[in-house]
């Protein structure tokens, strides 16, 4: 748009100088010096804003690379700097959602791990070698050493899946994960949900009764 023209040389000079291959972490200073004018232009809460990425320039100083800095905050990102949210009272209920990587060094009183199958746990992508599922395997032990208390492993039985047929029942069957297997489930409580019926309905009922093989038989005189 034109009211942006102004802003795509310093841009484009930007851009290019990143693509030549600026040391690490100088990149980000630059990059945030770039954006500094429009953080105030776009966003009221710039100086919070400004704050974060102050932040996340200094994090990434700590790290060789671009490579491992992103990795690492993908897995684990820190925690922001805006003041807008707060620790819950003690006095209110609350769910804390959390991946396991972002676990990593927190302790909750009860703790749900869920889809513990195969399949999740460990990931259809990380069974690669003996090396991933090890690291797999470490990663369920992580997820279930954060619970004080109490601690539950949720297995669905099926689960829902897109791109079945018209006819199918749009459910795939789930294992139990590799890692929790028989001769350990001695030292769970299992527990389940009863069976659901399904109610008589007479409307369910078919009133009018088709004989399938005459209409088969009528379809080829």
């Amino acid at each position: 748009p034109q009211r942006a023209a102004e802003d795509w040389p310093p841009f484009l000079s930007l851009y290019e100088g990143l693509r030549a291959g600026a040391k690490w972490p100088a990149d980000l200073e630059r990059i945030r010096l770039w954006y500094e004018p429009h953080l105030e232009r776009i966003h009221e809460d710039a100086t919070m804003r400004r704050a974060d990425l102050l932040q996340l320039e200094q994090i990434a100083s700590g790290y060789p690379s671009r490579e491992r800095f992103l990795t690492e905050l993908t897995l684990d990102p820190p925690d922001a700097t805006s003041d807008e949210a707060g620790p819950p009272h003690r006095d209110e209920d609350y769910l804390i959602l959390s991946t396991i990587h972002s676990a990593k060094g927190q302790e909750w009183k009860n703790v749900f791990v869920l889809n513990t199958v195969d399949g999740c746990i460990p990931s259809d992508l990380g069974v690669g070698s003996k090396e991933d599922i090890e690291e797999e395997r470490r990663l369920l032990y992580v997820a279930m050493t954060r619970a004080r208390d109490t601690l539950h492993l949720v297995m669905p039985q099926r689960f829902f899946v897109h791109g079945q047929a018209a006819r199918g029942d749009r459910h795939v069957y789930a294992a139990r994960s590799r890692f929790i297997p028989a001769s350990m489930l001695n030292a769970f409580e299992q527990t389940s949900w009863a069976s659901v019926q399904a109610k008589d309905d007479p409307r369910r009922q078919p009133q009018v009764r088709v004989d399938l093989g005459q209409r088969m038989r009528g379809m080829w005189k």
